[in-house]
């Protein structure tokens, strides 16, 4: 019998491929999307679109609207920064930085978990290709593990949550050519932070340059639909 495990799903490269570890691991996942109020809502239909492709039929999406706290440009009415070189994107918390979003999110994956008996929960945050986001670092998820263990009743009483992090110390091309090892389609995936009406990549953000040189680097054509 398979054991379960909560993968939160973005409908992102990272989050696909990270679906398809938890799988290859021997977990049975049930995927978690949630929808915050995200200017790219789009990618909660590519997170569906992942999950059928990868025979997952345990899809739940929650609704906390983080437009209420704002300051994000991926929350509020902020530009979204276009065309940052690498230097320029390495320095600093980025205004796409969203308050809290990873805690919100592994705290419902974590009452999920809970609740289908599940100990185990993973999420595809990146330390090395990345935004500079503190809540990607893997200090936050040790943390955070540490806190599954402290805060729910399955934890008090005997269990223990593992939050698991594949992708934290690789590239972005490490992951592409792990997620083709594995058979992901990329083409399903959705990374830009600010679409077009038709949800096409605008090709300028820092989500959709990184991507880009993603597949760059790991040799793979970019199936990405660009805007532009």
């Amino acid at each position: 019998m398979s054991r379960r495990a909560v993968v939160l799903l973005s409908g992102g490269l990272d989050s696909a491929t990270t679906l398809a570890l938890a799988r290859a691991d021997g977990f049975e996942p049930a995927c978690l999307l949630v929808h915050y109020g995200q200017r790219h809502a789009v990618e909660l239909e590519r997170a569906r679109a992942v999950a059928r492709a990868q025979g997952v039929s345990d899809v739940r999406v929650v609704t906390v609207d983080l437009r209420a706290i704002g300051g994000s440009a991926l929350t509020a009415d902020v530009p979204v920064p276009k065309d940052r070189p690498a230097g320029a994107r390495a320095e600093g918390i980025p205004v796409t930085y969203v308050p809290a979003r990873n805690t919100v999110f592994l705290a419902l994956a974590l009452g999920l978990a809970e609740t289908l008996g599940a100990t185990d929960v993973y999420i595809g945050v990146n330390a090395v290709d990345y935004s500079g986001y503190p809540d990607c670092r893997p200090e936050f998820i040790r943390a955070f593990e540490a806190l599954a263990n402290l805060a729910t009743r399955a934890g008090v009483e005997g269990a223990q949550f593992q939050i698991h992090a594949p992708l934290s110390g690789m590239t972005k091309a490490e992951i592409i050519r792990t997620g083709m090892r594995l058979g992901v389609d990329y083409a399903l995936t959705h990374s830009c932070y600010d679409p077009d009406r038709e949800g096409r990549a605008c090709g300028r953000c820092d989500s959709c340059l990184i991507r880009r040189e993603g597949f760059r680097a790991a040799g793979v054509p970019d199936p990405t639909v660009y805007a532009r």
